[in-house]
């Protein structure tokens, strides 16, 4: 199947949406013995739980007055001061920083998140930078996500978990959705290369089963490595190989992509689409020889964990067995089961 050959949502009219809520999987003794070896799972000063003693909360609005999901949180001055110990230790934790001198500027809290998370900013008042962390309720879905992301990607982030709590960097750049209110400001050459980014993070999330990348869920980055490069970076890994049909995990079919969509079309022909695929596969593969022990170890936990609803396992094997033209699907009883067929299907081969 070609990139072409998917239609996308706002076009079709099609209504297949991922669930706005899915369900928390809790982290496996599986999984937390992989998490162990690799030392993300190690105490933490702060607990996802403490950060609910808090008196009331603030709704936030955007620049044009639009209520937004997130809530800033307000606690009693001697709950703060408690918490703020705890918090900037764990920023430091998180970051491998020395002691300095950090103000905590918000606490900001979103309920309508899969992971609940609190959002915490923090000001370094030696020199007035400014940085974020999250704070989550852990799920085994996102953990897995945020491994696939560190091995089989060159994009870098940071988690710690420890029990409940699963502690993660702020991924920067600008949201999807935002950088469409900019994209007509584009040069010829920055359409160009931004079209061939979005094929390359097309081929990523399809690879490895990431689902739900509408345009908030993403950021994209400009001139990250080299002049007018760009970047897309997935920041929200709840939907890891969880739903069932198969155009979920690709992030053209969504019609909050229909921009992106559009300007690759416009941009590459399917010869040059194609070669941008195959060129993606390449360096996911090259990624997966140099992490193949740990990657290994990751997917021996992963296969044995029940982190989707089986009736979409059913649904997926089959639509995978379909776009493949193989039968190497049928076995697979999990989705992490799939997610390791995926890769040896289109890495391994």
């Amino acid at each position: 199947m070609q990139f072409h050959h998917i239609i996308n949502a706002a076009l079709s009219k099609d209504n297949d949406r991922p669930l706005m809520q899915k369900e928390v999987y809790p982290v496996s003794h599986q999984l937390q013995h992989y998490l162990q070896l690799f030392n993300r799972d190690i105490e933490l000063p702060i607990a996802y739980s403490d950060l609910f003693h808090y008196q009331y909360t603030n709704a936030i609005k955007d620049k044009n007055g639009k209520h937004t999901h997130w809530e800033n949180v307000v606690y009693e001055p001697a709950t703060l001061a408690t918490l703020t110990s705890k918090i900037i230790a764990t920023y430091q934790l998180l970051n491998q920083l020395p002691s300095a001198d950090y103000s905590i500027t918000a606490i900001d809290f979103c309920e309508f998140a899969n992971s609940m998370p609190f959002r915490i900013s923090l000001t370094n008042n030696a020199d007035n930078s400014a940085d974020y962390f999250y704070v989550k309720a852990a799920d085994a879905s996102r953990v897995y996500g945020l491994e696939l992301e560190l091995l089989l990607s060159l994009n870098q982030t940071n988690f710690l978990y420890h029990q409940n709590t699963l502690i993660e960097t702020h991924i920067a750049g600008v949201p999807g959705d935002e950088f469409l209110l900019t994209m007509s400001e584009l040069t010829g050459e920055e359409q160009f290369l931004l079209a061939e980014e979005f094929i390359r993070f097309n081929e990523r999330c399809f690879v490895r089963l990431l689902g739900d990348m509408r345009s908030y869920n993403f950021v994209v980055l400009q001139n990250e490595t080299a002049a007018n490069s760009f970047r897309i970076k997935a920041i929200d890994f709840d939907q890891q190989c969880y739903e069932g049909k198969l155009n979920l995990y690709l992030p053209q079919f969504y019609k909050e992509n229909l921009l992106f969509v559009e300007l690759s079309v416009a941009m590459l022909d399917k010869k040059s689409i194609e070669k941008i695929r195959q060129d993606e596969r390449k360096k996911m593969a090259a990624l997966y020889v140099a992490n193949k022990h740990q990657l290994e170890l990751l997917m021996n936990a992963m296969v044995q964990e029940e982190i989707s609803e089986n009736y979409k396992v059913v649904i997926l094997r089959k639509e995978l067995n379909a776009y493949h033209h193989v039968h190497h699907f049928a076995h697979c009883r999990t989705m992490g089961a799939i997610v390791l067929q995926q890769i040896q299907q289109l890495l391994l081969q």
